[in-house]
């Protein structure tokens, strides 16, 4: 009679089914300096090894920061206070390790649709001057005030009112100069 003694709980985790597709809250204790706290990963489920038997892990994925960030975990470690499901999903494979290339994609995808800018500070100070002056423009007879919209980012190609406003007065200054 060889009884296993174990701080975690054996039943719960098997009955959890952790599958992938599934994105799950891990609690995990840290220690620190001497203090233990709880540090939480959530993500994305990517894999599951060797069922729910005592060698038993499985493969998170979570992006942080802009960095994807993948961790194995133990299924029965003692160091996982608890694990949460937050969200199951339907997947039609066993390991989801294609997600690595296809986030890899939409990231290249991204960069190729950023174009390259030529900006310097003297741009800027043109354009709060042209700011100031299009802002109240009084007349004899009534006063006009110029009204600016603003555009979501990821607009390019899209000339805003303050572009236009800014190559006027960039034009004026060049014919008074002339």
């Amino acid at each position: 009679m060889n009884a296993v003694h174990t701080p975690v709980a054996q039943d719960e985790r098997t009955k959890l089914g952790i599958r992938p597709g599934d994105t799950v809250r891990v609690h995990q204790k840290v220690v620190e300096k001497g203090k233990t706290r709880l540090q939480v990963f959530e993500g994305l489920v990517l894999a599951v090894k060797h069922g729910t038997e005592a060698g038993a892990t499985f493969t998170v994925r979570a992006t942080m920061s802009g960095i994807g960030v993948e961790k194995i975990f133990p299924l029965y470690s003692p160091v996982i206070d608890k694990i949460d499901i937050v969200r199951r999903s339907k997947v039609r494979r066993a390991k989801l390790y294609f997600i690595r290339e296809k986030v890899a994609r939409e990231v290249r995808r991204q960069l190729r649709n950023m174009r390259m800018v030529n900006l310097s500070t003297t741009d800027f100070k043109e354009e709060e001057k042209s700011e100031e002056v299009d802002e109240v423009v009084e007349t004899p007879a009534e006063e006009v005030v110029v009204e600016v919209d603003t555009v979501p980012e990821g607009d390019e190609g899209i000339v805003t009112p303050e572009e236009v406003a800014a190559e006027e007065s960039r034009e004026e200054k060049k014919n008074e100069e002339a």
